[in-house]
């Protein structure tokens, strides 16, 4: 990371993809997203980081979405108008400074350099920039508005 020495903040920062999503999703991700599957390729140089991935059934998986609009600061949650409008820091909109993007999807199978997902709300071609195990004691008893479903 450039300017990692620079404690104001404003230093460059690079983020290399280590692979990318395959799927079906070319202009937007569907509703049943959760019950479809998504292949994430790994690229070469980083394959040996997924050494023991295949113990988990979940996996986080960080994401630049690079067709979100970075301009936009506020947002109806979940595209639906009825919704409070809300600022992106408060929401899982695309649509933000760095689109990096989170999503945990349940680990069906590792293929080689391939990583067989269920569950990944993405489009196809997206960059993937990291993968991190998923532990349910991130979170203990979590609270948020009343737009989120449960």
């Amino acid at each position: 990371m450039k300017g990692s020495d620079d404690i104001t903040g404003k230093g460059e920062i690079q983020i290399e993809p280590i692979g990318q999503i395959k799927n079906d999703f070319t202009e937007e991700v569907p509703e049943d997203y959760k019950d479809k599957e998504s292949v994430i390729e790994i690229f070469e140089g980083y394959k040996e980081g997924l050494l023991g991935i295949g113990e988990h059934s979940h996996i986080t998986v960080l994401m630049w979405f690079h067709k979100g609009d970075r301009s936009i600061k506020q947002v109806h949650p979940m595209a639906d108008e009825d919704n409070p409008l809300t600022g992106v820091f408060a929401t899982r909109s695309p649509v933000r400074p760095n689109p990096v993007a989170v999503s945990v999807c349940r680990l069906v199978e590792r293929k080689g350099d391939e990583l067989l997902v269920k569950g990944l709300d993405a489009l196809d071609g997206t960059p993937v920039i990291d993968i991190k195990s998923y532990s349910p004691y991130d979170i203990s008893d979590p609270e948020y508005p009343d737009w989120i479903p449960r």
